[in-house]
């Protein structure tokens, strides 16, 4: 298939996705179809300088293997990369021969070394990782392209060819696994939990919203309540905060 044919069969594929999943298996078929066989998409929405917030506020996606995933994300090994440190301090495309150029340097801490030398175990050696431009300073999205068991020359040579396209495809996914519901918490809320939460969203009070939803004071503030705890947060401007940013409030057809 001619490349721009490929290229655009994914672009509209991404566009059309109505969920997660959705545009998650058209990105992984996609990079693919380009030699990238193993991604790894992160974004967090409370970011604070160098800080990337809390992990359960993580939408963390990939088809890496589980026990690689266990060792590289749930233990925390993740902050000593040196490719998602790249990522926090940057925006745009780098090939990962810069930790070779660093290595050679002598300018990786023990701890950067001992994740290289976890991903060499698993065969991760090349690849690319792409960091994005984001609206706010709370944002932070990025993601990693391994080529498994392959060499960075034979990386950098598809990032020659299709380099564009890749990034346009992967930034294109960025902006809508953005845009929609996040994958619901372990206690995800309840319609109406969601429905207080937009009410209070749209500035009305306690006394407003059970006039609004016909209950009294004291169910507004039990299902307010209910919903902070399912969000994990002390207040509840903070869960109309949390709720907005990871797309689950103001649903369309909800």
């Amino acid at each position: 298939m001619p490349a721009l044919s490929r290229f655009l069969r994914h672009n509209e594929a991404l566009m059309d996705g109505t969920s997660v999943d959705e545009v998650w298996y058209t990105l992984v078929q996609s990079m693919a179809e380009y030699g990238f066989d193993r991604v790894l998409y992160g974004v967090t929405h409370s970011r604070t300088g160098t800080f990337l917030g809390q992990s359960d506020d993580f939408l963390v996606l990939s088809n890496h293997p589980s026990d690689y995933l266990d060792a590289f994300i749930r233990t925390g090994a993740y902050v000593d990369a040196p490719m998602v440190k790249w990522a926090i301090d940057n925006v745009g495309v780098a090939s990962w021969r810069h930790i070779q150029d660093r290595a050679r340097a002598g300018d990786l801490s023990e701890a950067e070394l001992r994740v290289i030398e976890l991903n060499q175990r698993h065969g991760l050696i090349a690849g690319y990782s792409i960091s994005f431009r984001n609206a706010t300073v709370r944002t932070k999205g990025a993601i990693g392209l391994c080529a498994h068991k392959c060499s960075q020359d034979h990386v950098d040579s598809i990032w020659t060819s299709y380099g564009r396209e890749i990034e346009m495809l992967c930034r294109l996914a960025h902006l809508k696994l953005t845009s929609l519901p996040s994958p619901a918490p372990s206690r995800p809320l309840t319609p109406r939990q969601r429905e207080v939460l937009e009410w209070v969203g749209v500035g009305k009070t306690t006394q407003d919203i059970a006039v609004l939803m016909g209950v009294t004071n004291a169910t507004v503030e039990k299902h307010l309540r209910l919903a902070r705890e399912a969000l994990s947060v002390e207040t509840t401007a903070q869960a109309v905060l949390k709720a907005s940013v990871h797309n689950q409030i103001f649903l369309s057809g909800s």
